[in-house]
């Protein structure tokens, strides 16, 4: 048994998450973001009693409102449900101390003293695409210490992020009237990712443009199980909000109809499990490449005496005898 901070052990700070102890999930979610053994092992138990939660994955272009529409939606979600709620905001990180720098929590500033929501900044780090790779983890962490709903609020960063589809179970796609919006979400792939489309800032001019090219869009892209909707919002009104959250409501219950949301979470499961070994043999291969084994490669492969190929060969067989002494990847 691992111990954490203050001597208090990774298990303790679980159940007492698991209990209600907010400080306790704070210290948990860190240890998620630092990564390496107390990870790990929490990795292990928190997976043991997850999977009766609900996760939305909240993503669009730069400036779109999403973390506006995340509080709104907030509010809808408490008014409505009285279900206890998490929010993970996915910041940029600042480039001094690796930290979240927008503080999307600032926008949720209503929520603030409500004991039934959490909120949480994490930060990219750098992270392509605008998810750190323990936002899965995060996820599955609030499952298991009780959260009925995960809310994944992720940063635009220049390109949407189509990763978050890998993270939560339904995808809200915020665009912003105006054609350019509509191209980027349609060149970068989050039509096909989206399980429900929000134009905010709907009382701008635009709206119906935007409303016919995403329609159209939808119509060329999307599979024929499912056709995501296209909600009009005005998210500090909280217009157009209950037509949201009834989306979101309508694409859960046909995953649930159809079976289909066992089959994702199984897929999820997946493709983490072999990004995490991919990962970890990338840093074995690194290791192996700077070791006095490896580093001979470098010379050969200069002076032509081994190919590419065969060089790989050479590393794969060097981690595998590593691996073979007991020596695992970190």
């Amino acid at each position: 048994m691992r111990r954490g901070r203050r001597g208090t052990s990774t298990s303790e700070l679980f159940e007492a998450a698991g209990a209600g102890d907010r400080g306790a999930l704070a210290r948990l979610l860190s240890i998620v973001e630092l990564g390496g053994d107390d990870s790990r092992e929490l990795a292990g138990l928190s997976f043991e009693r997850a999977g009766s939660s609900y996760s939305i994955g909240l993503t669009g272009p730069p400036g779109s409102g999403k973390s506006t529409l995340a509080s709104a939606l907030l509010t809808e979600i408490r008014e409505r449900l009285a279900s206890p709620v998490a929010v993970l905001a996915v910041d940029p990180s600042s480039p001094v101390t690796g930290g979240a720098i927008l503080g999307d929590r600032v926008r949720m500033q209503s929520h603030c003293l409500d004991d039934a929501v959490f909120i949480r900044s994490m930060a990219t780090r750098g992270h392509f695409g605008g998810l750190t790779a323990a936002v899965p983890e995060a996820v599955r962490l609030l499952d298991a210490t009780g959260w009925p709903l995960v809310i994944v609020e992720t940063v635009g960063v220049g390109q949407v992020e189509v990763e978050v589809a890998a993270t939560c179970d339904s995808v809200v796609v915020v665009v912003n009237p105006g054609w350019g919006d509509a191209v980027q979400a349609n060149k970068a792939g989050l039509l096909e990712v989206a399980d429900v489309l929000v134009i905010n800032k709907a009382d701008r001019p635009g709206v119906e443009e935007t409303t016919r090219d995403l329609r159209l869009m939808v119509q060329l892209s999307t599979n024929l199980e499912w056709t995501p909707p296209i909600v009009k919002t005005v998210a500090p009104s909280g217009q157009g909000v209950p037509e949201l959250w009834e989306a979101v409501a309508s694409h859960r219950a046909h995953l649930e109809r159809s079976g289909t949301l066992e089959l994702m979470r199984a897929a999820r499961a997946r493709d983490e499990a072999l990004a995490i070994a991919k990962s970890r043999f990338e840093r074995a291969l690194n290791a192996a490449l700077a070791g006095p084994a490896g580093m001979g490669l470098l010379p050969a492969l200069k002076d032509r005496r081994l190919d590419p190929d065969q060089a790989a060969d050479l590393l794969v067989d060097l981690v595998a005898r590593d691996l073979a002494g007991g020596q695992k990847p970190d």
